[in-house]
C-alpha cells in the first residue's frame, strides 16, 4: 500500500497546526515555508481537512488555520481517511460482499491486514507525533 502525496503532505500540515495548538491560527504561507510544500497544493488539502471538521479557519489579517480538536483527539487514521478515503487493502473486505467469501483462501489475510492497519493508524495521535518530534529534536540538541 502506498499513500498519496496528499496524505503525506496533509499529515505534515496537521502536525504543524498541532505544533502551534492554542497559539492562534497559523497562516498557510508559514506552513509552506517550514515544510517546503507548494502553497497551491496545501490550499487544496486544507479544503478537505476543513470540510471534514479536523481543521477550522479564521479570516482576516490575523487569520489562518487551527486544529478543531485537541491534538490528542486527532489520529493519523482520522487524517488519512479524510485524505485517502478507505485504506482497506481489498474491496471484498471493505464491502463485506464477496461471492467467494465461503471458499476464498485469502479473505482472512486481507481482513487481518485491514484490522491491523486500522488499529495502528487509530492508535497514533498528533500528540504522539509531537512527543516523538520533541524527543528526536532533544536528542539532536545534546549531540557534541
Amino acid at each position: 500500500m502506498k499513500l498519496s502525496t496528499r496524505s503525506r503532505y496533509g499529515l505534515r500540515l496537521l502536525f504543524q497546526l498541532a505544533l502551534h495548538y492554542e497559539q492562534g491560527p497559523v497562516q498557510l504561507s508559514d506552513i509552506t515555508g517550514r515544510e517546503g510544500i507548494s502553497g497551491k497544493y496545501l490550499g487544496q488539502i486544507i479544503i478537505q481537512l476543513r470540510s471534514s471538521g479536523l481543521v477550522g479557519s479564521v479570516r482576516g489579517a490575523q487569520g489562518g488555520y487551527y486544529l478543531a480538536r485537541h491534538p490528542s483527539q486527532i489520529t493519523v487514521g482520522d487524517a488519512l481517511s479524510v485524505l485517502e478515503g478507505s485504506l482497506c487493502p481489498v474491496e471484498c473486505v471493505e464491502s463485506k460482499q464477496c461471492e467467494r467469501a465461503g471458499e476464498c483462501s485469502t479473505r482472512r489475510v486481507w481482513s487481518i491486514l485491514n484490522d491491523r492497519i486500522t488499529e495502528a493508524l487509530s492508535g497514533i495521535t498528533l500528540t504522539d507525533m509531537l512527543e516523538w518530534h520533541g524527543k528526536e529534536a532533544g536528542a539532536a540538541s545534546y549531540a557534541i
